[in-house]
């Protein structure tokens, strides 16, 4: 059996469902914790890496490491080179999953991707964004995934509420599900009572402070969202958002206007409009810097580091204050 996994894709919701997968691999759950690793390839020691593959697993067959975004650490030959040696002696007793995001057009000469041709022994698993026209029936599908049923007119409302934003998608659909007890189909009269459009306005209106360097009325913002929005469900929505920025400005820097937002980033034409908007008030330099930044806050979140809230107001004191 395999025991090495790459998982790649520009679909992070699909991504961390899969490693939620060989989480629940464990036959005794009570031993799950004692048997899994989670490490940031960029802030781990080598020391973490080799102790985590090559402890012995206790009262399981196999050891679970989660090692995410490797190309942070091995950025180049010769440190790939080695990782490559240690790939190839990573034990049976440890399975090791690596896990970044990429975008599709990156795949052809991601350097792992090259790497597993040649070395069978590690598998590599994609998970692409569905594309705007296909999200209908993504959520159809996660619907019933949900064990739920929602109507192909809601599903459609829904996608044009959401983009592709699979992560959003799935908790609106809980929501839905919920809001319905699971009795009937969910039908578009349901999405239009339960997801409310104005929490993605008010995420807009939260950027639109930050790239003004308002901290006051960002704040403001956040708790008022936070009122109504579940904590992990309103950082989706702020990490998506920030992520459209990067791209959107990647487009404008090359001549592109809103109508090609709409056709590469698979968004609605009013969201196309409001992210286009935004784009333009922040660098490309800037906008990097931000996501590098969301994604370290996102794992100190997920290694109990810091608590969401916290990270939230700690973000807007540092984009607010160097505007």
């Amino acid at each position: 059996m395999p025991n090495l996994f790459f998982l790649h894709g520009n679909d992070e919701f699909a991504i961390h469902r899969k490693l939620k997968e060989y989480e629940a691999d464990f036959a005794d759950p009570t031993t799950a914790g004692m048997n899994t690793a989670r490490l940031e390839a960029k802030t781990m020691t080598e020391n973490d890496l080799n102790n985590a593959v090559n402890a012995m697993p206790f009262l399981a067959p196999q050891r679970l490491v989660l090692l995410s975004n490797p190309s942070a650490r091995y950025n180049n030959a010769a440190t790939r080179k080695k990782f490559e040696e240690f790939l190839n002696a990573v034990p049976a007793s440890a399975k090791l999953i690596l896990y970044e995001l990429v975008e599709p057009k990156e795949i052809e000469k991601h350097w792992l991707i090259k790497w597993a041709a040649k070395n069978p022994t590690l598998k590599t698993l994609a998970f692409f964004l569905p594309k705007q026209r296909d999200m209908p029936g993504w959520i159809v599908n996660e619907a019933k995934r949900q064990g739920g049923q929602i109507l192909p007119p809601a599903a459609s409302r829904l996608a044009e509420m959401v983009g592709v934003d699979t992560r959003q998608a799935g908790m609106e659909l809980a929501k839905l599900l919920a809001y319905v007890n699971w009795d009937r189909p969910v039908q578009g009269s349901d999405v239009e009572a339960v997801c409310i459009v104005t929490s993605q306005q008010s995420v807009f209106d939260f950027v639109d402070a930050l790239s003004q360097g308002n901290g006051k009325s960002a704040q403001k913002l956040l708790h008022r969202l936070l009122e109504n929005e579940d904590p992990f469900s309103l950082w989706g929505m702020v990490v998506r958002q920030f992520r459209l920025l990067l791209q959107a400005r990647e487009i404008l820097d090359g001549r592109g206007n809103k109508d090609d937002v709409v056709r590469a980033l698979g968004v609605h034409p009013f969201v196309a409009e409001k992210t286009s908007g935004q784009a333009s008030r922040f660098s490309m330099e800037a906008l990097e810097e931000i996501h590098r930044h969301l994604l370290q806050i996102d794992e100190r979140v997920k290694t109990s580091q810091i608590s969401l809230d916290l990270a939230l107001d700690t973000l807007i004191a540092e984009l607010a204050g160097s505007r």
